[in-house]
């Protein structure tokens, strides 16, 4: 008789994992590759990198699974991981676009500019990119925030324990955060009108 995993708790699932249990590392992507996915995705806005730092959590995740504590619930353990590789990600990338800036390699930058197809739907992707666009102008700290309550629908509690602050500061930064956004938001408009 063979344990349907499907029906495991994660705590389960853990230990199944930990002692060398294939299928029980397969059950834990299906669960939770998605939402660390979203996750990485909207903090760092590149679906290729995205699936890259969703690959590398996993693997760093199954390889740290001694210290998963299993009182707490795992999506919350996972999904620091997952914030640590897009801080990662984040500080490579300044360091290469520094180097990038201060040694122009030829044609490196020169992509096409991204402009809004001509069907029905173009406003709405041109306001999302805006969005986008302002939401990556957001320090780390707000964007996360923004990225765990509005977008992953984490709640307060969960959010303070992922990021290992209060809930008082959740909030805080949570009104911050959203007051960025709508000043970000109104200098694009202005912009835009100009």
């Amino acid at each position: 008789m063979s344990l349907d995993l499907s029906q495991c708790s994660d705590r389960e699932l853990a230990a199944l994992a930990q002692a060398g249990q294939q299928l029980a590392h397969r059950e834990i992507l299906r669960r939770y590759k998605a939402p660390v996915f979203r996750l990485i995705r909207n903090n760092i806005g590149d679906p290729d990198e995205a699936m890259d730092l969703t690959q590398e959590t996993f693997v760093a995740g199954f390889a740290a699974l001694s210290r998963y504590d299993t009182d707490r619930p795992f999506r919350i353990w996972i999904a620091r991981i997952a914030l640590n590789k897009c801080r990662d990600w984040g500080r490579r990338r300044t360091v290469r676009s520094f180097f990038a800036r201060a040694l122009p390699l030829e044609s490196a930058h020169d992509v096409a500019s991204d402009g809004p197809a001509p069907d029905a739907e173009a406003a709405d992707r041109a306001e999302l990119a805006r969005v986008r666009t302002a939401m990556s102008r957001l320090p780390p700290n707000l964007r996360e925030i923004l990225i765990l309550r509005g977008v992953e629908e984490l709640s307060q509690a969960e959010t303070a324990e992922l990021l290992r602050i209060s809930e008082k500061t959740v909030e805080t930064r949570l009104y911050r955060a959203r007051a960025k956004l709508r000043a970000l938001l109104g200098e694009t408009s202005l912009h835009a009108r100009e």
